[in-house]
């Protein structure tokens, strides 16, 4: 029993450090183009990105209505976003 519990403890530590590791280079390469004044390419592949997941989200059903909703709120404050930037 024990060690089924470390197996499963490491696994998830492992899938944790993914998770940190893949948020971080994302964080760094949006940061890095926003700085080279690419800020609405970042902008538009975000919401490309929202969009695509909220439907796949949509098409799964259960769970993803939640996830769903959220991309599309997402979507909404990047155009919003890009609304009051053109102003």
């Amino acid at each position: 029993m024990e060690t089924v519990l470390n197996v499963l403890l490491i696994r998830f530590g492992i899938i944790a450090g993914v998770v940190v590791v893949l948020g971080l280079a994302v964080f760094a390469v949006v940061v890095a183009l926003r700085r080279r004044g690419q800020g609405d390419r970042v902008r538009a592949g975000a919401a490309a990105v929202a969009r695509c997941a909220g439907r796949a989200m949509d098409q799964r059903g259960g769970r993803g209505r939640a996830g769903g909703r959220a991309a599309r709120k997402a979507v909404r404050w990047l155009e919003d976003d890009r609304r009051r930037d053109a102003r």
